[in-house]
């Protein structure tokens, strides 16, 4: 990928996994989600994000110990849904506008 399709993928990865959060999630099942909807994630990108929407207060996170490995669950938090559904809103309206500019950009060169 370009420099500037990471930097207009790198504004979507917040809104995805917020997306993904509304269920508790563990790093690796939150990757596959995100990877099956079309939006590949690398560990060293999601890591960091999830510790710092945690420590913005968005996102709450435990142990759990199931069959397996202890594994870290992050969900989202009363202020990560309200920011979720916030974005969700901001996103649509921006998808909408984009979709009108870039519409008019094919006109401009038929």
């Amino acid at each position: 990928m370009s420099k500037l399709e990471l930097e207009l993928r790198r504004g979507a990865l917040v809104l995805a996994v917020l997306s993904q959060l509304r269920s508790a999630q563990y790093g690796y099942s939150l990757r596959q989600a995100l990877a099956q909807r079309g939006m590949p994630i690398e560990e060293g990108t999601l890591y960091p994000l999830l510790r710092r929407l945690e420590k913005q207060g968005l996102l709450a996170s435990e142990w759990r110990i199931d069959d397996g490995p202890p594994r870290r669950y992050y969900h989202l938090n009363d202020a990560g849904e309200a920011l979720l559904a916030n974005l969700t809103t901001v996103w649509s309206d921006l998808v909408a506008t984009m979709g009108g500019l870039l519409k008019g950009a094919e006109h401009e060169h038929e």
